[in-house]
């Protein structure tokens, strides 16, 4: 019982650094009044913090897995929020269908064009340099 309430409080504390980089982006945005989303600057000083060691990944490793593992729950609120403009949906649905299907093809046409340059430029024999 100790030990399972020992690792809930770990998570708790990491779910909490979590958050707190995340109100530092959403504070740096405001104050800079920059036009990017707060929650953006917030991974971006996560990813700066964890690239320079400054938080190592065994700090917020079992929170942040712990929020990956049930993310899926996180997006029901916005599933539900979609269902009162379900008459919007209904007359102009297919220009967001086709919105994304445009940006799905750009996206995954983008990525092979740049994969095959890479594997091209890669000659047979050559070994990748570190």
């Amino acid at each position: 019982m100790k030990r399972k309430i020992t690792i809930a409080v770990r998570i708790a504390v990491q779910i909490g650094i979590l958050y707190i980089l995340n109100q530092a982006g959403n504070l740096i945005v405001k104050v800079l009044h920059l036009p990017i989303p707060g929650n953006l600057i917030g991974l971006l000083l996560l990813f700066l913090l964890l690239i320079t060691k400054v938080i190592p990944l065994q700090w917020i490793e079992e929170g942040s897995a712990l929020l990956l593992k049930h993310l899926s729950f996180f997006f029901i609120p916005i599933a539900v929020g979609l269902m009162s403009y379900g008459n919007l949906l209904l007359h102009q649905g297919w220009l967001l269908f086709v919105s994304i299907l445009v940006s799905l093809w750009i996206g995954i046409y983008t990525t092979g064009r740049i994969s095959q340059f890479f594997v091209r430029e890669k000659k047979p024999g050559q070994e990748q340099s570190s």
